[in-house]
């Protein structure tokens, strides 16, 4: 990850990953609207209160308190001094629609990175159970599946948040509707250790000698699961963890992109940290 192009980042946190399902069914088999709507309960509609107990409808908060971390102070720091850098320009980037917008606003940017770093989300990426509009009758359908993605805060035990959410989802289900949830995985996030002074003079160095300014560092709120688990194997080691991720490159999307002057920047600058090493 890479705040812009203009100098060396490296990414101190990582957030974590939940993901699965959720199964609400109402009827054994589809029934007509117009016969049974008003007395049977649209399983849609049960989803959504469901959800409303995950996570804010109107500002997208989750309210499930096991999946939220208290920012370390350092992180704190750190992205506040980015903010006051950069501004709104690392999540200016996304493709908008005309009129629409952040659900932060844009004159808090520090909030809007803590948002996408140390605060737990919730995404929907896909549904079952719902026909395409094209072939959509006037029916109350049996049952609604949604695919659920949390990002989770870089200290959260990705398995107790795993556990709260099934917990909240399945309690007292409405109106009787048979609710499953399945947990597909849960990763855990990473939280970089201090930096060692030699790492921090080596990175700063690097920067200068390639790019120019100084080396600049924030967390990113992607997950990289096996960095967690080398953390743990390894918890005496510095990481050096960075890359050309920056703005407008939109991994895993259309029109994905590698700044090629960054990537060149960046070879260098890891090879001139990896020298400092080996010097020491």
């Amino acid at each position: 990850f890479c705040g812009d192009y203009e100098r060396l980042w490296t990414t101190t946190s990582l957030r974590g990953l939940l993901s699965g399902t959720l199964t609400v069914e109402v009827l054994a088999e589809g029934v007509h609207s117009g016969s049974a709507s008003g007395v049977v309960p649209d399983s849609f509609r049960l989803a959504r209160r469901l959800l409303d107990r995950l996570e804010d409808p109107d500002t997208g908060r989750i309210v499930v308190p096991e999946l939220h971390a208290a920012v370390p102070v350092g992180r704190q720091a750190e992205l506040e001094a980015v903010a006051a850098d950069l501004g709104s320009a690392l999540t200016e980037s996304y493709p908008y629609v005309d009129g629409a917008g952040p659900q932060l606003p844009a004159s808090d940017p520090a909030a809007q990175l803590r948002a996408k770093t140390w605060e737990p989300t919730l995404t929907i990426t896909g549904a079952d159970g719902l026909p395409p509009t094209a072939s959509a009758g006037n029916v109350l359908r049996p049952r609604t599946t949604l695919a659920l993605s949390f990002r989770l805060p870089p200290t959260v035990d990705a398995d107790d948040a795993a556990a709260a959410v099934r917990e909240v989802l399945l309690a007292e289900p409405p109106h009787g509707a048979r609710v499953t949830v399945d947990i597909d995985s849960a990763e855990g996030g990473w939280d970089a250790p201090a930096t060692a002074p030699w790492l921090a003079s080596a990175m700063a160095a690097a920067s200068r000698a390639t790019f120019g300014p100084d080396a600049r560092s924030l967390g990113e709120g992607g997950s990289i699961p096996f960095m967690g688990m080398l953390g743990r194997r390894f918890p005496a080691a510095q990481f050096l963890l960075t890359g050309v991720l920056g703005p407008a490159s939109n991994a895993h999307g259309p029109n994905e992109f590698l700044h090629l002057p960054t990537a060149r920047n960046l070879t260098a600058a890891v090879a001139l940290v990896l020298d400092a090493h080996a010097r020491r």
